[in-house]
């Protein structure tokens, strides 16, 4: 297997932020005290997860790839299906033996349904357009709730649960607005996206209504008051990347712009990250 290829196919920096968020789900959780293991474990089954579901999703949009994205390693020739294959088999199986090694039974059954979710989202549900955004988003708010399994059990702070919705609504709202710059690959695979089926505009209005939910809920822990100094000075940035995304769109809903704002998303959501780490400080 090429090996460029194969970094490439995993898409490293979003598997990296996927560990980063399993940590900040242990850290924002407040446990008496966690082994330094267990961390590194919680992180490396983030990674390995999320790098097999970006493998496996590949795999099953190689054709949409052809037409979208060219360049990728299934439909450039880099990488071969059978390679692809077998890379996320290995990947799946770390994924799994790194949950096993923190041992928590409630954190090996997150992970083990998040990989089949990963899965069916990929062979089926990716074309039943909005519901397949929910899965893609329901990645960005699971690493946090397995982190805080690791760290505590079930017992979940607010903090937390509120930092899992943020993601999944600024997820979900990333999706909708990918899927318009997609539309040529997704409409040959029969994929049903809000773009294709109600135009660019609504998709556009409904992405942009999602990024101002997400900042709209990234001020609860005022109101439950969980919000330090840290987080009340830093909540600023996210929150006003992400209402400039919500005007960029709607001001201008092309392909272009579509993927402009799916990549300063993902900043902002890095950047989101950290902020939630300095509320629980």
């Amino acid at each position: 297997m090429n090996l460029k290829g194969g970094v490439s196919l995993i898409r490293p920096l979003n598997c990296a932020m996927i560990g980063f968020a399993v940590i900040v789900g242990e850290f924002v959780s407040k446990p008496p005290a966690i082994p330094l293991l267990y961390s590194v474990f919680g992180y490396l089954t983030g990674f390995f997860i999320c790098a097999y579901s970006m493998v496996v999703n590949d795999v099953y949009d190689v054709e949409v790839d052809r037409v979208n994205q060219p360049s990728r390693p299934l439909p450039s020739g880099k990488v071969t299906s059978r390679g692809a294959i077998r890379l996320s088999v290995a990947l799946l199986l770390a994924g799994l033996a790194s949950s096993t090694l923190t041992l928590s039974v409630w954190a090996l059954l997150i992970a083990g349904a998040y990989s089949l979710l990963s899965w069916l989202y990929s062979v089926r549900a990716k074309k039943a357009g909005i519901y397949g955004n929910l899965i893609v988003a329901s990645s960005l708010a699971i690493p946090f709730i397995y982190g805080g399994v690791i760290a505590g059990g079930t017992a979940l702070g607010s903090l937390l649960l509120i930092m899992a919705l943020t993601s999944f609504l600024a997820g979900v709202g990333r999706e909708v607005v990918k899927a318009i710059a997609d539309i040529p690959g997704d409409a040959k695979r029969g994929i049903k996206s809000l773009a294709i089926a109600q135009g660019t505009g609504r998709a556009a209005a409904a992405g942009a209504a999602l990024f101002l939910s997400a900042v709209l809920a990234s001020w609860l822990p005022f109101l439950v008051g969980s919000a330090n100094l840290l987080y009340s000075l830093g909540v600023v940035l996210p929150d006003l990347i992400f209402a400039y995304l919500a005007v960029s769109i709607l001001r201008k809903p092309s392909a272009a712009n579509a993927m402009v704002v799916k990549r300063v998303a993902l900043l902002g959501m890095l950047v989101g990250l950290f902020v939630f780490v300095g509320g629980a400080l």
